[in-house]
């Protein structure tokens, strides 16, 4: 007897080669089977007489075989299947290329539906290579109606993939539906069981969107339902109170050589008005590249020292952490505050009691001890694992009435996201947006460079350095490698060092270099000792040198857009305009995809417009890390669907609100029970 945990080797006509091609799709069962969903339909709803076939029409026929044979083509190196199908108002050629066991299925005098695009061979019209299905019973499944199309693999055919689904599409009416009902009620949705039905097999469009509403909708409330639960037992927890220190604020805001932008005060607000109570803050900061994320943390660090409480900021790089650390310093001088840097190059104590703690994952070692962490800022959130991200909000010894204290929780990134991606991901969290920039800030002036303007691109460089600016050079990788043509940066050093900037001082920066020369090298450049910077993408995230005007980037191909949006934005950081040169490698001149792509970063200034791109091309996963987030992979829903995701969020919500423990729907809780496993949620 068949069921949902059935496996598929046990199916009708499911051989050992057949199995592991399914099994590379990640179908096992028979349920994973009736959950793998049609990504696109073909449309061979017009079923017409062959009398009104036109050229070009997609369309299905149904006739009779009247002749099928086997040739080889002119120069032999095809075999050419070759039939007539007739029905009753006329004839057609059909060609199908490469089958010749064909005339071994079908036979003369066969009835067969046929469905494919209609082309003129000759005069003559000609279906080639359409689909085909012998008529035994009514029940077409590949010719006829809205045909299902799935992802596929090695080994395995559309034809195979919809005859197993159709063989265990009658479990559909067996399936447990764990969404309650009044949800279903509220937002118009399928019973599961028809919505698996119609998504397979649907009668007409009307039976698909139906089917895609109810599936799609469950695919997100199950991540905002997990997201909702994590909110609400943080929110249950006891956290520091942080005084608000009105004047002191008001005092380090008006001491800035600058004055903030609304979106950094709204922020900032936002920040301080959460940590000013018991219950502990979760919250994205997200702003674009120079937008000023690191001031409005500041003022949260501000108030937390000054609440004799202390704050600790992960950030991924070592130079980065030294680069805050010094800023930090700085910005906070007057106040005297014990300020530590913690990587793997700059050691601590067991216990810290500094006001504030910069560092790397070297925060997160085992023998690094809080007395009173009350504030946990973690940079580029995305760059670590699940795990590590929760190990820093454990390392506080401080409790309250015998409980442990959990410190406040504030994520800043500077990888624009999409708002619908954000509350996709960050369900969880809270929101705060820095969507302007400083005030006098030029736009970055980018241009695509071929290698006939390197010459005259180097001489603008040295204009601009002998007018006191500096450059940065990245390159991908560290050595040189004649398989990929791409340049390294050990090369690119020698040369531009040696044979074009001879005069100058050109620096070299990689993540192989130990820490304290890579320290010493960005002392150099911050202190414009070097003029040019040759480095490996390790000065993508926050390094800040307002005196660097020019960043080139080679193999820049090689890049995503985000990638290349947060190395163009290591300059642009003072009043002095500045330029980003692109230079892809010779032979990705003429791709027009590469063109296309970078081409979108000479149009844009701003990392949102960009991240919509660049979400298009290569997906969620790899520019925001969403593995490591405990996003499953879609297979209907949309991330740019902002009104379902928010729509999923607050059903969550509501849900959340009145049965945090899911009591009175133990289908839905074993459900989430189950997706937690299959996609690793921490």
């Amino acid at each position: 007897m068949i069921t949902f945990t059935t496996k598929i080797k046990e199916l009708y006509r499911v051989g050992e080669k057949t199995t592991k091609a399914l099994n590379r799709l990640g179908l096992e069962t028979v349920q994973d089977l009736l959950f793998y969903f049609p990504f696109r339909y073909d449309d061979f709803t017009k079923s017409l007489p062959i009398a009104d076939l036109k050229v070009n029409l997609n369309a299905n026929i149904i006739g009779t075989v009247e002749l099928i044979q086997n040739k080889r083509s002119a120069r032999r190196r095809l075999y050419l299947t070759e039939a007539l199908v007739s029905d009753d108002s006329d004839t057609i050629k059909i060609i199908w290329f490469n089958q010749p066991f064909l005339t071994r299925t079908i036979k003369v005098g066969d009835r067969i539906s046929l469905a494919g695009r209609v082309s003129e061979n000759y005069g003559q019209l000609t279906m080639i290579s359409p689909l085909y299905e012998k008529i035994i019973s009514k029940d077409l499944i590949h010719t006829k109606g809205l045909v299902p199309n799935y992802h596929l693999t090695a080994s395995i055919t559309q034809k195979q993939i919809r005859a197993l689904i159709k063989q265990v599409i009658f479990l559909a009416d067996q399936a447990e539906d764990w969404l309650p009902n009044d949800i279903k009620k509220r937002l118009g949705l399928l019973d599961l069981n028809e919505a698996l039905k119609k998504i397979h097999f649907p009668k007409n469009l009307n039976e698909v969107l139906a089917a895609q509403k109810r599936l799609g909708f469950t695919e997100l409330f199950l991540r905002q339902l997990k997201a909702q639960i994590i909110k609400k037992k943080i929110k249950s927890k006891a956290a520091p109170k942080i005084k608000f220190q009105k004047k002191a604020t008001q005092e380090f805001v008006a001491s800035l050589p600058f004055k903030l932008t609304d979106a950094q005060k709204k922020s900032a607000w936002e920040i301080l008005q959460d940590i000013n109570t018991n219950s502990p803050m979760s919250r994205l900061l997200e702003g674009d590249v120079g937008s000023g994320k690191t001031l409005v943390a500041v003022i949260a660090l501000l108030n937390v020292a000054l609440n004799g409480k202390q704050a600790a900021l992960m950030v991924p790089t070592e130079i980065l952490a030294e680069q805050h650390f010094q800023a930090i310093k700085k910005l906070l001088a007057p106040y005297n505050f014990k300020i530590e840097l913690l990587t793997h190059s700059h050691k601590t104590k067991k216990a810290t009691d500094a006001n504030i703690v910069i560092g790397t994952q070297a925060l997160i070692q085992e023998n690094v001890k809080f007395h009173d962490l009350a504030l946990v800022i973690v940079d580029e959130q995305h760059r670590f694992g699940v795990k590590q991200r929760q190990k820093l909000l454990t390392v506080n010894s401080k409790k309250d009435n015998k409980h442990e204290l959990t410190p406040h929780f504030l994520s800043m990134t500077a990888t624009p996201i999409p708002r619908s991606l954000a509350l996709a991901i960050y369900g969880d969290l809270d929101i705060s947006l820095i969507n302007q920039m400083p005030a006098k800030r030029k736009k970055i002036i980018t241009k695509l460079i071929t290698e006939e303007k390197r010459q005259a691109a180097y001489h603008f460089i040295r204009e601009q350095i002998n007018s006191g600016r500096q450059a940065f050079v990245v390159c991908p990788l560290i050595d040189e490698s004649d398989k990929l043509g791409v340049k390294s940066v050990k090369k690119e050093h020698e040369k531009l060092d040696k044979e074009i900037f001879p005069e100058l001082k050109v620096g070299l920066l990689h993540g192989r270099l130990k820490a304290k020369e890579k320290e010493a090298v960005m002392t150099d450049f911050l202190a414009n000792k070097i003029q040019i910077l040759v480095s490996t993408s390790v000065i993508e995230v926050g390094i800040d040198v307002p005196n660097a005007t020019i960043m080139i980037i080679e193999g820049a191909e090689r890049f995503g857009l985000a990638t290349l949006h947060q190395f163009r934005g290591r300059v642009g950081r003072s009043d002095y305009q500045s330029y980003c040169f692109l230079f892809p490698s010779n032979e990705e001149l003429n791709n027009p995809k590469t063109l296309e792509r970078l081409a979108a970063l000479t149009k844009y200034n701003d990392g949102f417009s960009l991240a919509k791109i660049d979400l298009k091309l290569r997906g969620a996963g790899e520019i925001y890390g969403i593995s490591q987030s405990g996003f499953p992979e879609l297979q209907i829903a949309s991330l740019f669907d902002y009104e379902s995701i928010k729509k999923a969020q607050e059903e969550a919500s509501a849900l959340v609100a009145q049965d945090p423990e899911l009591t009175k729907y133990p289908l839905l809780r074993a459900k989430l029970g189950e997706w937690e496993d299959s996609v690793h949620l921490e």
